[in-house]
């Protein structure tokens, strides 16, 4: 039997394409959250109500931030968005937990591929959990530090990389949380993370730690 949810059964998403950003009409183009929106039945958008908004912010900036081949792996993800809206607090719940996963495991990962810069990647993954204002500025000093040698030792050779999780997991993090926690040291934090894993930033093992962070926060 053919699973269908509103307008849509899983056969129509398997041959459907997902395009980049937003677009006006399902004529005009679909992007992950907007394929959802049809799906759940709800108006045509790239905010459906039935999608947390921590998990919103971070499949559209996650769809928008990969190749076109790349992107139709996403559609997988469609049927498990629906219903994820839990309210603001678990919203935040998993804001934090984006944040936590971008400073004490991506970020490492990347530190890792350099012998130099391997003491700042031990030290950010033995950081306790991110989990409040107060755990982030602990964490702030060890991220500082790394940013500052990670600059110094990538720039040459990766002033120009970018890698789609990371995009995705920070504007997750970002726009979900911030007027949240109303966080001083959130945007100075935030922002050297983003600088010291995209001057970090390589190809390998990315498929396999953004998928892990997008199901831990789905799950959450």
């Amino acid at each position: 039997m053919q699973s269908t949810v509103g307008r849509l059964s899983l056969a129509d998403l398997e041959a459907m394409t997902l395009d980049e950003g937003a677009h006006s009409s399902p004529e005009a183009g679909h992007c992950l959250l907007e394929v959802v929106s049809l799906f759940s039945g709800e108006p045509f958008g790239d905010d459906p109500e039935c999608v947390c908004p921590t998990l919103a912010a971070f499949g559209r900036s996650w769809n928008d931030g990969l190749p076109d081949d790349e992107r139709q792996q996403l559609k997988q993800y469609i049927p498990r968005l629906v219903g994820t809206d839990g309210g603001d607090e678990l919203a935040l719940v998993r804001s934090w937990m984006a944040g936590d996963w971008l400073v004490r495991e991506f970020t490492p990962a990347w530190l890792e591929l350099s012998p130099s810069l391997a003491e700042h990647a031990a030290k950010l993954r033995a950081l306790a959990p991110i989990t409040s204002e107060q755990t982030l500025a602990a964490a702030k000093v060890a991220f500082h530090h790394a940013a500052r040698d990670a600059a110094a030792a990538w720039a040459a050779a990766w002033a120009a990389a970018r890698d789609a999780a990371w995009d995705a997991a920070w504007d997750a993090a970002r726009d979900a949380a911030r007027d949240a926690a109303r966080a001083a040291a959130w945007d100075a934090a935030w922002d050297a993370a983003r600088d010291a894993a995209r001057d970090a930033a390589s190809a390998a093992a990315r498929d396999a730690a953004r998928a892990a962070a997008w199901d831990a926060a789905r799950d959450a």
